[in-house]
């Protein structure tokens, strides 16, 4: 965990984890992007109903960070790429030295087959996973590691449920009645799954800071509920 000091009005609302020096980055290289991603968290806030809204990933959670990242600049990037390998013939008696030109050239189409991230802006990547299934960390992971590997990204920031929020969720009831803890269930996107991902550096070299929304970013809940 670094040692730098985060914003201090996102210390109570949040939980942070800085993985190859992720922080250090943003703040030294990307202090502009670094502060467009704290204005986003800075506003970030949920209700209730909204928890308890259907849809999952796809609820209006998620879009409370489109409306603060995307007039700033940022966008959702996908990227492609084919690999193109070429032979190079060893020049005749000379070893260890090469023709300029390839006798052969191959191309593997779809080597960096369609990863997307949610916000890109420069060389910094931004992913929210508020309610996916949680394997949807390993794809968000490959692509940023892939980014980095690439030269398109420098730094990623992942945002996800911090554990404490299952204490809302075992305490709230769905309209049918059951515990809306059953839809927020162990085994989608929360930093109890994310951590032992980055742990075995399954980010690869990319810096990755992980960013946990906790219980005060629900406005309205109170623990006598």
């Amino acid at each position: 965990m670094s040692k730098c000091r985060y914003p201090v009005e996102l210390m109570d609302r949040f939980e942070f984890h800085s993985y190859g020096h992720a922080l250090e980055i943003l703040m030294e290289s990307f202090p502009l992007h670094w502060h467009d991603i704290c204005q986003a968290l800075g506003k970030f806030q949920v209700t209730t109903e909204e928890l308890l809204a259907a849809g999952g990933n796809e609820t209006a959670i998620p879009k409370k960070f489109d409306d603060v990242l995307y007039p700033l600049g940022w966008r959702e990037i996908k990227i492609t790429g084919d690999l193109l390998i070429k032979m190079y013939p060893r020049k005749a008696n000379q070893r260890g030295r090469f023709s300029d030109r390839p006798f052969d050239e191959k191309t593997i189409t779809g080597w960096i087959d369609g990863h997307n991230i949610d916000f890109i802006r420069e060389k910094v990547a931004f992913d929210l996973e508020w309610n996916s299934k949680d394997q949807t960390f390993d794809r968000d992971l490959l692509a940023m590691r892939t980014y980095f590997d690439c030269g398109i990204i420098d730094v990623g920031v992942i945002v996800t449920r911090s554990e404490e929020l299952n204490d809302i969720f075992k305490a709230l009831k769905t309209d049918k009645g059951e515990l809306l803890m059953k839809k927020y269930g162990a085994s989608t996107t929360w930093m109890g799954k994310l951590l032992p991902r980055l742990n075995s550096r399954r980010n690869g070299g990319c810096p990755v800071l992980a960013v946990g929304i906790r219980k005060p970013c629900v406005v309205d809940w109170r623990a006598e509920k």
